[in-house]
């Protein structure tokens, strides 16, 4: 046999087959895997690239919404996520999302405590995708990197950083990680259940949604109330980034290629489209001008809403998503503007009731002639279906209402949450940071 044949034997028989070495018995076993599938892997990775882009879109997008004096203050905090977020998943986070069960809450944080005991040969399993578990766990961390800097934008210009940390590091242990392990581990109380959500209606923009309108009633108004956006450039760019990566967000959530996925790419552009259409068109015609800022925030509304739906329903029922989502959206806004809450970059209004609405849709929407694994929503029958997502999206909510108000009360008692009002009118980026994005020398 020539030697290319030899290696390709060997190469057949490693990926049909991997040893472990059973300690209680002292011998070597082998046992069935997972054949490594190149093309799902190389897709998979090319999504959490994707996934991890829209952080820094994320600090684009808040940052052009902010004030001249506090723009490194809102993009450090996405960054700081970007950082600290990833050594938390990598020293127990994914141990607990993704970990062997505990009453279908949380995982075992030990188990893949510093990835302990995951090879270059450890396949993910769940599913017959073909992709080693570290592209699982580096997917699956740039969603737990994006979700807690979503809700900074709510407490705008008016936060500590030492306040920031602390919430940050017990947000994702508290409240993420256990959302991730009930909707999205095989033994997940939810996912038992039979709730659904695709890439993270609930787990990412519900869950931060609600957690920011508690921050904003808990921290309360800023002593300078300036809503006026320093730069719609920073706005457009941040958008475009962050729209380019939600294809990775939503379309790999399948975690692998088939028709599903790309089903899930089209709604995403689809919902997101009329979205933004929707919600210009509105603002315009109640405040007789067009609205680059509306337009664009309109479009990150309608990614919001789908994402939970994005893999479960049809392109028309897409339509129908961006639709609602522009409307009811810009009316959450609306509503938050006339109570008072001095939310600043609208994060309840687009995330909180986007995530929301979209849990609530993809009870009545969802069909299985769009994906097997998914279910028939109301309108198919499936009563039963809409009540477990109303159910499931209500207790998240609430919950992650709840803790953030709670976890907000116990840091402020241990370190100011608030800044003073000086520090305030002189700009946070010169008070916190030491720094300045735009210095008059320049």
């Amino acid at each position: 046999m020539c030697k290319q044949a030899r290696r390709f034997v060997k190469r057949r028989v490693f990926i049909r087959y991997r040893y472990a070495y059973a300690k209680s018995e002292g011998t070597l076993v082998s046992t069935p895997a997972i054949p490594f599938n190149i093309g799902n892997t190389a897709f998979m990775l090319i999504c959490a690239s994707l996934v991890m882009l829209m952080t820094p879109g994320l600090a684009f997008f808040y940052g052009g919404l902010v004030q001249r004096k506090n723009v490194l203050t809102i993009m450090i905090q996405s960054f700081m996520s970007l950082g600290w977020t990833t050594v938390i998943w990598y020293a127990f986070g994914y141990s607990e999302s993704f970990g062997p069960d505990w009453h279908g809450i949380i995982g075992d944080p030990t188990h893949y405590a510093f990835l302990k005991g995951i090879t270059l040969q450890t396949m993910f399993t769940g599913n017959d995708a073909g992709i080693p578990l570290v592209v699982h766990v580096a997917y699956q961390m740039m969603f737990a990197i994006i979700t807690p800097a979503l809700i900074t934008g709510a407490f705008a210009n008016r936060v500590t950083f030492k306040a920031y940390f602390l919430f940050l590091t017990g947000w994702l242990v508290f409240v993420y990680f256990p959302f991730v392990h009930m909707l999205w581990s095989p033994d997940g109380i939810l996912a038992k259940w039979g709730a659904l959500d695709f890439a993270g209606g609930i787990v990412v923009h519900a869950s931060a949604g609600f957690a920011a309108l508690a921050s904003v009633l808990y921290i309360g108004r800023r002593h300078v109330v300036d809503n006026t956006p320093h730069s719609v450039p920073l706005i457009a760019l941040g958008t475009g980034l962050l729209w380019f990566g939600w294809y990775g967000f939503n379309a790999g959530s399948e975690l692998r290629v088939d028709p599903v996925t790309a089903t899930a790419f089209l709604n995403t552009d689809i919902a997101a489209s009329f979205a933004a259409v929707t919600w210009f068109l509105v603002e315009w015609a109640r405040g007789r001008q067009p609205k680059f800022v509306g337009l664009l925030t309109g479009a990150v509304a309608g990614l919001a809403t789908i994402t939970p739906a994005a893999g479960y329903v049809s392109p028309s029922t897409a339509v129908v998503f961006g639709v609602c989502s522009g409307v009811i959206c810009y009316l959450g806004v609306a509503l938050k503007n006339r109570q008072g809450w001095d939310d600043a970059l609208d994060v309840w209004g687009v995330h909180g009731v986007g995530g929301f609405l979209g849990i609530i849709l993809l009870g009545i929407f969802a069909s299985t002639a769009w994906n097997p694994n998914g279910a028939n929503g109301l309108l198919f029958g499936g009563v039963g279906f809409f009540g477990k997502q109303f159910v499931a999206a209500l207790v998240c909510s609430a919950w992650a209402f709840i803790f953030t108000y709670a976890m907000l009360w116990l840091i402020n008692r241990i370190t100011p949450a608030k800044v003073d009002p000086l520090a305030e009118e002189r700009g946070l980026d010169v008070e916190l940071h030491g720094e300045e994005a735009y210095p008059v020398s320049a």
